[in-house]
This record gives structure tokens, C-alpha cells and sequence, in this order.
């Protein structure tokens, strides 16, 4: 049974169904779920009480019409209906996005959410992917992606914030600056999918600045924020035109009825609403408090509902997320398949303090056994990069993500500011700018950045202001010597260096061979992304875009 559990894994970009796990599980329930982002705290116990007395009325019938459930969001969220289309779901959005608005290139930093790279490659697109480095945190650096957009002249620009997996956040003026800066291309997305459960600035979203733009998309999750991704529904804000563009696209009844009674009950529940939103945020303190004090183990700052975590040396994400699954059955998220980043990553969202620190034992098992400090043995057969379909997968194994073919890209030399294409032998290395590395050969370390810097943790760019670093969270005293400490810093071993940036688990598509290294001049007349740190946990604004929560 336990084969079957973890064979589900094995295909697809995408983790398997809550439901899938529980068929193949044998007793017909769930594992403890760190997986899926979903609000643990809403709806409540009554209002899921309230919505089973319906259930028999609820599927029995039609839903309203798209617009009539459209007109009630929009009033809860003081929105115009013009300037919102709602969709099953945001990858049904993202869908429409592509279809309509991208003509034949997209930027999107990397990693990130699968369907920003899959879906423009399904539709014969070019993908430019522009790698977040480890070595800086997976910090977006707004300067530097401006400036990788205008050298590849691509149209269409996407910014997740806060980012999927890692939960890297961009402050909204920065955000600002940047939309002013590249008002020129075909479209800029912002996609806001978790932004609800930041708490690093009062007012984050942009969502008004989208309205008033000719080439802006915000695109939020109801889902993920309402602890009801089953239900499938999300919403994009634009200006009228671009909203009713896509909004004319879609089925008169693309939302089912559980979507309108979740909509149309929501304006009785804003206080319970706005509760969960910081029981979430306190967690997430908590919960990488927690995860801190297991030796190697990095935690990322996060403005999300999740924590990006990288396993101590040695530790094969895979092997880790099946004996978590099998041997105390929990579910996490192992990160191997996502384009730029490798199997030595986990993503775990944020849960109440009991299921962390059923997690936190666990992976002490699973990392340490009984000599607390040695880590699992990596496989031969790790998990390399797989869309689930298979085009793209053919796509991205035989060129560098911008339509290009490896065996062209490898002897061709870069322009000005632009790194060069996938190393594939040491040789073969292309020249870089002043002040970078080269990018690594396939299975070749990443070297350090040039100026020296110390090896064992993340380090900060030298174009970036003061950016957040791992393992930084408030945390109690620290303990005597002889304890493990919260928050110290990774026990790498001294001769090893950073993760070479987006290195997969054996065989895998790494960032640099997608794009190649990337750290161009900062663009004339735009600043680097503002700093971010750790919430401050006494301070916790509104929900963003619920103004009208109670």
C-alpha cells in the first residue's frame, strides 16, 4: 500500500489529490496535510455545519448566472463588477491570460507556481525564466529582472507576491515603479494568489493600480484564503477592457453553486475571516521558530501561509517526503519538480501549533534517526522536472525555456548584459559581465560570487539593499552550548558551499541550464526591490482587498 501512496508522486508537476492519497491510503482518510496551501482556521466548524444542511440544495440546482455572483464579491470587496472577472479557479484565469493577452513571450521569475511556465509553453510561447538565486535568499530583484526583460524583449511580465514556493514578498511601491518602468509591454501580471496572509505593509496590494492601468492584471485566490480550494474560484481585477476581454470568454456558468453560497454568505463571517488571517500569521512565526531549531535545516522568510525549507547536506527531498507520508502520515511538499529549484527543498504550509510539532518530531526522525545531526542518504534516481505534459516536458529538455535549441545556445556567445546559454561542459563555459561567476556545468557546483564572500549560509547581491535572510525570525533566548539553539545557522559542513542555485535531484533541469546566469545592471531610472524582513508580530493590518471585513 505504501508503493502505491508514493507511486502517486511520481508523475506530474503538480503534488496528487487530498482525494487520491486517501483512495490509495486504504482506510479512506487523509494524511496530516502540510502540502496544500489552504487556510487551517475558515471557514469555521458552524459555517461548514451551515453549508451540510444545504448540501442536498446545493448540488441539486443551478448556481446564478457568473454575474450575479460576480456583482455580490465586488460589493463585499468594494470593487467595480466592470474591472473584475471571476473564474473557476486562477489557473482557469491563467488559462484565458495566455490565450488573449500573450502574444509570444513571457518572463516569469523562477521557481514559482508550475502553470506561469507550463501553460505559455503548451501554447508555443517562449518562456523567459529568470532564476531566483539561493545565494541571495530567493529575493526578486525588481532592477535586474527589468533589466533581463528588456534584453530578451519579452512582452509579458509576471510577478507572483508573495512568490510560490518560497514566499519572497515585493512591496507595493517597489511594485509600483516597476509597472511604471515597463508600462510599454503587452501586459504585466501580478498575481496575488497569497498576498492575504502577508503582514509586512498596511496596504500591499496593487489592485487599484491595476483599474487604472492599460496593461495591468492582478490576479487573487478565494480558495487558498478561504480554506476551500475544492470549491475552484478565484478573480482577476484590470481595467474594464481587459477584464471584459477576458470576462466575455468565459461559460455563463463557470461557477458552480458551492461558489455562490461560499460568496454570498461571506459578508456574515468577515470577523471570523479577518481572525483566521492572523491566527495564520502568528503560526507561521511559530511554526519557523520551530523548524529552526533542527540542525541544517534553513528556513526562508515567508509573507505566505507556507515556509520554504532546505534540507541539511545530504538529505534527498524525495526519501524524505515518502517516509514522512509512509511512516508517520504526513503530507509535504518536496520541490524537485519545480523549474529553478531542486529536491532539496521542501515547501510546508503553515498549521496550527499541535500538527507542528507532530511535524517537527517527525522530520526529526526521518532526518536524524537516532544520532540527532545525520541526515538521510541521498538516492541515485531522484526526481527530476516533469509538467505532465508532454510537449512541454520536450520543450524544456531540448532548449533553454526561450525557444532556442541547446546544441545552437552552447556555442553562441551572449549580447551585452545577457548571460549566456546552458553551460554543458566546464569548456564550454560562455564569458560573463564583470563581477559574476560563470553559470555551472551539469552537475558542477556553483561558484561563489566574485569579492569572497564566506560560504554556509545565503548571501545578499551586491545591487540589493538590505534584503531578509533565512533564519532570522524573533526567537527566545539562546539556549546553553550544549543545546541545539533556535534559529542558529545551518551545520553545513565547512567545505561545502551554497546548493548551486535550481540544481535537481539527479538528472534534472537546473535554473542555469534553463537560462543560464543571470545578474545584469541594475535599469536606469529603477531602484532595487525594497527590503523585507520578519513580521512584526504585534502589528497585523487588514486583510488586503476585504476592506469591509469587520
Amino acid at each position: 500500500m505504501a508503493g502505491n501512496v508514493t507511486s502517486l508522486f511520481r508523475s506530474g508537476a503538480h503534488s496528487p489529490s487530498m482525494a487520491a492519497l486517501a483512495r490509495e491510503g486504504g482506510d479512506g482518510t487523509g494524511p496530516v496535510d502540510f502540502c496544500i496551501p489552504c487556510n487551517p482556521y475558515f471557514p469555521t466548524p458552524a459555517m461548514m455545519e451551515t453549508m451540510a444542511a444545504r448540501l442536498k440544495d446545493i448540488i441539486t440546482f443551478y448556481p446564478s448566472s457568473a454575474d450575479t455572483i460576480t456583482a455580490e464579491l465586488c460589493n463585499l470587496l468594494q470593487l467595480p463588477p466592470q474591472a473584475v472577472a471571476m473564474g473557476n479557479g486562477s489557473t482557469e484565469l491563467i488559462t484565458w491570460i495566455d490565450h488573449l493577452l500573450v502574444r509570444e513571450s513571457l518572463a516569469i521569475p523562477v521557481p514559482t507556481f508550475g502553470r506561469w511556465t507550463d501553460q505559455p509553453m503548451e501554447t508555443g510561447k517562449r518562456v523567459d525564466m529568470f532564476p531566483l538565486q539561493e545565494s541571495n535568499g530567493f529575493v526578486l530583484d525588481l532592477a535586474q529582472y527589468a533589466e533581463f526583460i528588456r534584453k530578451r524583449g519579452t512582452k509579458v511580465a509576471v510577478i507572483c507576491n508573495p512568490n510560490n514556493p518560497d514566499g519572497g514578498f515585493i512591496h507595493k511601491q517597489a511594485l509600483v515603479q516597476f509597472m511604471d518602468a515597463m508600462a510599454d509591454l503587452d501586459l504585466i501580471v501580478i498575481d496575488e494568489s497569497f498576498l492575504e496572509f502577508a503582514d509586512a505593509e498596511q496596504e500591499p496590494s496593487v489592485v487599484q493600480e491595476a483599474m487604472i492601468r492599460p496593461n495591468v492584471i492582478v490576479l487573487r485566490s478565494l480558495g487558498k484564503n478561504f480554506g476551500l480550494h475544492g470549491i475552484r474560484f478565484g478573480y482577476m481585477v484590470a481595467n474594464p477592457s481587459l477584464a471584459g476581454k477576458v470576462r466575455s470568454m468565459l461559460p455563463k456558468w463557470n461557477l458552480n453553486a458551492f461558489a455562490e453560497y461560499v460568496v454570498f454568505m461571506l459578508k456574515e463571517h468577515g470577523a471570523e475571516y479577518a481572525q483566521s488571517l492572523l491566527q495564520v500569521r502568528k503560526d507561521r512565526l511559530e511554526m519557523a521558530s520551530q523548524l529552526a531549531t533542527l540542525p541544517g535545516l534553513t528556513v526562508y522568510p515567508s509573507q505566505g501561509n507556507f515556509l520554504f525549507v532546505r534540507l541539511p547536506v545530504g538529505a534527498e527531498g524525495t526519501v524524505v517526503r515518502d517516509r514522512m507520508l509512509t511512516e508517520h502520515r504526513i503530507l509535504v511538499r518536496e520541490c524537485g519538480n519545480k523549474i529553478g529549484s531542486s529536491s532539496r527543498f521542501l515547501r510546508l504550509v503553515v498549521r496550527p501549533e499541535v500538527d507542528v510539532r507532530r511535524l517537527v518530531s517527525a522530520m526529526e526522525q526521518v532526518l536524524y534517526g537516532t544520532r540527532r545531526g545525520a541526515a538521510v542518504p541521498e538516492l541515485g534516481n531522484g526526481t527530476s522536472y516533469s509538467s505532465g505534459t508532454a510537449a512541454v516536458d520536450r520543450l524544456v529538455s531540448e532548449t533553454n525555456g526561450a525557444g532556442m535549441q541547446l546544441a545552437q545556445a552552447v556555442g553562441a556567445m551572449p549580447g551585452p548584459g545577457l548571460a549566456a546559454a546552458p553551460a554543458m561542459a566546464p569548456a564550454m563555459a560562455p564569458a560573463m559581465g564583470p563581477g559574476l561567476a560563470a553559470a555551472p556545468a551539469a552537475g558542477v557546483g556553483m561558484p561563489l560570487p566574485v569579492g569572497g564572500q564566506p560560504v554556509g549560509m545565503p548571501m545578499p547581491a551586491a545591487a540589493q539593499m538590505q534584503q531578509p535572510q533565512p533564519m532570522m525570525a524573533p526567537v527566545p533566548p539562546m539556549a546553553p552550548p550544549a543545546a541545539p539553539a533556535p534559529m542558529q545557522m545551518p551545520m553545513t559542513a565547512p567545505q561545502t558551499g551554497p546548493t548551486p542555485p535550481g540544481v535537481p535531484a539527479r538528472g534534472g533541469l537546473t535554473a542555469a541550464q534553463v537560462r543560464g546566469a543571470t545578474a545584469p545592471a541594475q535599469a536606469p531610472g529603477l531602484s532595487p526591490a525594497a527590503a523585507t524582513g520578519w513580521p512584526n508580530a504585534q502589528s497585523w493590518p487588514n486583510a488586503a482587498g476585504m476592506g469591509q471585513v469587520g
